[in-house]
């Protein structure tokens, strides 16, 4: 598959799977939510103290695998990941970054002050995964 099409399927979606590597080698699977910025960059969401953070600490490259609801299509786009400092302030360029992630994902939070502290106090950061490479079958409708 294309990379260009594959990016496509990204782009209309919004949930998937990511795929780490454990440090013996297998897989580590982890349900996310994610947003595919203008500038090529699927963002994802995530907490400092998950496996997924600690694998891609040591290993900076993932793979996004999205399925189709009726289960005959699929595509896996590998890339490599690039780590956002752990949230420190409300005000940091991460918490931005979180937020305007929420914005896309979600839309309008109730209160963004609220939602600032929270990303603090969950030790939130922003794992940025540049496709690099696409494989899978998902037809074109």
């Amino acid at each position: 598959m294309e990379l260009e099409r594959a990016l496509e399927v990204v782009r209309e979606n919004r949930r998937g799977v990511l795929v780490t590597q454990r440090r013996d080698g297998r897989p580590q699977l982890s349900n996310i939510a994610y947003h595919l910025g203008d500038d090529g960059i699927v963002r994802i969401s995530i907490t400092d103290d998950r496996a997924k953070t600690k694998n891609l600490r040591r290993n900076p490259h993932a793979s996004l695998y999205i399925g189709r609801e009726d289960f005959w299509a699929y595509l896996v786009v590998d890339g490599d990941v690039e780590l956002t400092p752990v949230a420190a302030q409300p005000d940091d360029a991460t918490v931005d970054e979180l937020v305007e992630y929420y914005r896309a994902v979600q839309g309008e939070h109730p209160d963004w002050d609220d939602y600032r502290r929270a990303m603090v106090k969950d030790k939130r950061l922003m794992a940025r995964l540049r496709p690099t490479y696409a494989y899978g079958m998902w037809p074109e409708d």
